[in-house]
């Protein structure tokens, strides 16, 4: 069993997801931050909701999960944890994620667990996990620990107990419904 805790933003590793060969990434709508808040991190899932015009947390379409092309300008000094889309840095604060879907199968490693970081420096608190767990889509987006798969947001088992490319605890999940 490990801590899956970070300091700095989430951070996802796609180690096979078939929405990128495939095509199933949207990318076109902004998102709503009164709902999803003013910094949208990798690893997040979300909705990406055309009749209202917005990603969001409440829509009516799929859980999507939110992985942007990281935009770090000094590499030897950034790291995958220094990335998050925050409002701020963008035209008119208007942040517009690319999402992908997830199908059966795909494998992916990730540290996004409890929570939103504030900065690229802040600690967040993490959850125990092991081997076997099983993890889903919690309201905010954020995944968190299930006992069972859930029936209205796709579930993940931990495939390995890991660490992400700065060291920093992680897991590889496999979707499993």
């Amino acid at each position: 069993m490990a801590t899956i805790s970070r300091t700095g933003f989430a951070q996802v590793e796609p180690n096979h997801l078939s929405g990128i060969v495939t095509g199933q990434i949207l990318a076109q709508l902004p998102v709503d931050t009164d709902a999803m808040g003013t910094i949208i991190e990798n690893g997040r899932f979300a909705k990406y909701d055309y009749a209202n015009g917005a990603v969001n947390l409440s829509g009516a379409g799929e859980w999507m999960l939110i992985y942007n092309e990281e935009k770090l300008y000094d590499e030897r000094k950034q790291h995958h944890k220094d990335f998050a889309m925050i409002a701020s840095n963008y035209s008119d604060g208007e942040i517009v994620p690319r999402l992908i879907s997830t199908v059966l199968g795909d494998v992916f490693t990730t540290n996004a667990f409890g929570g939103c970081a504030e900065s690229d420096s802040a600690t967040v608190d993490g959850i125990d996990l092991e081997v076997g767990d099983l993890v889903s889509v919690g309201e905010d987006g954020y995944l968190e620990k299930v006992d069972a798969a859930a029936d209205d947001a796709p579930t993940f088992q931990v495939a390995k107990v890991y660490t992400m490319a700065d060291s920093q605890p992680g897991v590889k999940l496999m979707r499993i419904k």
